[in-house]
């Protein structure tokens, strides 16, 4: 991109988001309930700390049952639920592709929410229509992205990502032969306290380089770019020198473009320190209380970490859809790969008599990481030496990297899930919002001690390291030169 274009669409992510409007109108208060005063009847033992305890004026014990007569008493719960069939909507815009119309790259967010959806998905929601605000000015100065763009609104993600499951399976063939990436748009903000990413590791590399132009929003860091004050609060535990990304697991509408049709993905949003913060989701989560008002006066009052956010998005779609050499790393990949080998591999040295009993090895795994490794940087070189004048040679080695991602894709997909196709990355068993590394491998050896039949089991653990061997030894072929 050059800087022109990146001034353009900097220019265009206003400094206060035109479209937060739109947060405000679908998220108007309505009187939140208030507290029950039947806490007061709670028996057991008083909360263990003051930050168990509100601010009414009752004991606040934390039962089992209640106190005196109250014990015997029955409480009756009248559910009344809406059990019909409806229809759902996705709206799709598209902007075509001045050079490659067939090569897709995709922003999506869903827009239906639990109840208010202050924050999941409207602080999303808002960032999108700005991010396509903006290139739509972009294309009245008669710009076009080399590739075509599709913009998703997506309905029904609280209903098991529906709007945009559907969508892709009923789209699969042309997306898994034209898809070059997925950038998912749900909620902008769930703190305020750094980035967090999590994303492909082709994307590293495009990350790190676009956080490096955006300054930073955070007090303390004027001057300063993204990346730097990203760095600071949150460096990587596996990587020196370089800030944390998570990897991808599911709970939300990416799930079905990577771990399952294998489109390279990614997302971002402003987050909580995780290291202070230990609760898993912002307290509002989900509830009444998650208005347009607690962005606007706690999360983000001036709404730039939203205009952060949206230069995130914005400039990751930007690069994927302009950029004449897709803007991927394999090597990043090769580095990750290695990373998670070692780490699985460790993990099996807790049962080291077991893997020697049932002959279990680690070692076709490592070598096709090896190989991988190899082809990798023998790819790299020759990205680097290609002549960009020349349409059939830069055509070519970008569909080696578009479709580096599905190379990872096993057909039968995982034991027992087989929704989930992504050998490398699947949502972890235990918690679908995280993501896990080789799941199939990991996923054989938990809690591996307590399984009844132990050489099965191991057999298991054998099968599932020789599948990710093939995986990754075919990935590599995928980036060996075209004869």
């Amino acid at each position: 991109m050059s800087m022109e274009m990146r001034s353009s669409i900097r220019r265009y992510l206003s400094p206060h988001l035109q479209d937060m409007r739109l947060l405000e109108m679908l998220c108007h208060p309505t009187v939140l309930s208030q507290p029950k005063a039947c806490q007061r009847n709670m028996g057991g033992p008083a909360p263990p700390d003051s930050t168990w305890k509100g601010s009414l004026n009752v004991s606040y014990n934390i039962g089992p049952g209640f106190i005196g007569s109250y014990s015997t008493r029955k409480v009756r719960m009248h559910i009344h639920s809406n059990n019909k069939v409806t229809r759902i909507y996705n709206v799709i815009g598209t902007i075509k592709g001045a050079m490659e119309s067939d090569r897709y790259v995709i922003l999506g967010g869903h827009r239906d929410s639990w109840v208010f959806g202050g924050i999941d998905p409207q602080s999303g929601a808002a960032v999108v229509h700005e991010i396509v605000r903006s290139f739509g000015k972009l294309k009245k100065e008669g710009w076009r992205p080399r590739r075509t763009v599709i913009f998703a609104s997506w309905d029904a993600e609280e209903f098991g990502l529906l709007g945009s499951t559907e969508w892709a399976e009923e789209n699969a063939k042309i997306l898994q032969a034209r898809g070059v990436a997925y950038i998912n748009a749900d909620s902008s903000v769930e703190g305020n306290y750094t980035l967090r990413i999590d994303c492909t590791p082709l994307m590293y590399g495009l990350v790190y380089n676009l956080t490096k132009e955006i300054p930073s929003p955070d007090e303390g860091f004027e001057g300063k770019s993204l990346y730097e004050s990203w760095y600071e609060k949150n460096p990587s535990t596996e990587y020196r020198d370089l800030p944390r990304i998570n990897k991808l697991g599911s709970g939300n509408d990416f799930e079905v473009f990577f771990q399952r049709l294998g489109i390279a993905s990614g997302r971002a949003r402003y987050s909580k320190n995780w290291k202070v913060e230990k609760y898993s989701s912002y307290p509002a989560y989900h509830s009444i209380y998650e208005t347009y008002e607690i962005v606007e006066k706690f999360y983000d009052p001036t709404f730039k970490n939203h205009v952060t956010v949206a230069q995130v998005r914005g400039g990751l779609v930007f690069e994927l859809a302009d950029s004449v050499v897709l803007p991927f790393d394999c090597r990043d990949y090769a580095a990750a790969l290695s990373n998670y080998t070692h780490i699985i591999y460790n993990l099996s040295k807790s049962h080291q008599s077991e893997v020697t009993k049932y002959s279990v090895t680690f070692d076709p795994l490592f070598s096709a990481v090896k190989n991988f490794t190899e082809a990798a940087i023998d790819f790299h070189r020759r990205l680097q030496q290609v002549d960009i004048s020349n349409p059939i040679d830069v055509r070519s080695l970008n569909d080696q990297l578009m479709l580096l991602e599905r190379a990872f894709i096993d057909p039968l997909g995982l034991p027992g899930r087989p929704f989930y196709r992504h050998i490398i990355f699947a949502p972890s068993s235990h918690n679908k919002y995280a993501g896990e590394s080789f799941p199939g491998i990991y996923d054989a050896m938990f809690d591996i001690k307590n399984k009844a039949d132990q050489h099965k089991a191991w057999e298991e653990v054998k099968r599932q390291i020789s599948i990710a061997a093939f995986t990754v030894q075919a990935a590599a072929g995928t980036l060996k030169q075209v004869a």
